[in-house]
């Protein structure tokens, strides 16, 4: 998904190269938990991958035995995709509303905070009813993001900038990234300023997140024809420590990831 929500220009979504190389996942975590979610509550075999990237999960996804169909508002990631993670169908769709030409799955799998560029209860909806509309009664929605109830009171992710450094293709990149919470618009708002060792000049950008509450997500999906089988911070692919063969869910929904399966119920 690209990463401002809104299709802008992304130094990473626009060279998805460089995404994996920031964002390595070697073990396939991520894919793997999605698997596992799949598997453990009787998932078919058809997946939509909602907010893809790179496709490095549909892949995953696809060489476990699913047809998986990958959808970003990405051009680029897509292109990427298709030559580098084959076997999965990919497609343009922006997840905040879209409606395929084979809206028939068994699974909506939204990973990486990609629901949470539904800033407004409009696009929330717009995705929920269109994950209704494409999956079969019974199908699951799978999903992995950020904790919007880790902010209530805490600060230790607001206090300071966090600076990151990776190399690539021989090129030295430096972040630093800076999140504040924007109350009224229930955002978490980032300032990434890019440098490099190159010459090229710094770049600035700016994206957000929706900050959602466990009890508030439960809602929306309640209200979408969805029961909610679990919902949980920890373990997952981006939680420490991570997710392995075997765990099983906590009964919390504190840190700063929330995890979720749901499913559709059959009256809908």
């Amino acid at each position: 998904m690209n990463t401002d929500g809104t299709g802008g220009a992304n130094l990473l979504t626009d060279n998805p190269a460089l995404y994996e190389a920031r964002f390595p996942d070697p073990e396939r975590l991520a894919g793997r938990w999605a698997e596992d979610c799949l598997r453990r509550h009787g998932a078919g075999p058809g997946v939509l991958d909602a907010g893809c990237g790179t496709g490095r999960d549909a892949a995953y996804l696809h060489r476990a035995g699913r047809t998986v169909t990958g959808a970003d508002l990405s051009e680029a990631m897509l292109a990427y995709a298709r030559v580098h993670h084959p076997g999965p169908r990919y497609v343009l769709a922006d997840l905040r509303r879209f409606d395929l030409e084979e809206d028939d799955f068994d699974a909506v799998v939204c990973l990486d905070s990609s629901l949470l560029y539904c800033h407004t209860n409009d696009e929330l909806d717009g995705f929920l009813d269109s994950c209704r509309r494409s999956l079969r009664p019974g199908g699951l929605l799978v999903a992995e993001m950020r904790n919007g109830a880790f902010f209530l009171g805490r600060t230790e992710l607001l206090d300071a900038p966090a600076v990151n450094g990776f190399t690539w293709e021989g090129v030295a990149y430096r972040s630093t990234t800076t999140l504040s919470v924007d109350r009224g618009a229930q955002l978490l708002r980032r300032v990434r300023v890019w440098t490099s060792d190159d010459g090229s000049p710094p770049v600035e950008q700016r994206s957000a997140w929706r900050l959602l509450l466990p009890q508030e997500l439960r809602h929306f999906l309640t209200a979408h024809g969805f029961e909610v089988l679990g919902l949980y911070d920890r373990p997952g692919p981006r939680t420490d420590p991570p997710w392995r063969e075997g765990d099983l869910p906590a009964g919390t929904a504190d840190a700063d990831r929330l995890h979720l399966v749901a499913r559709l119920r059959h009256d809908h």
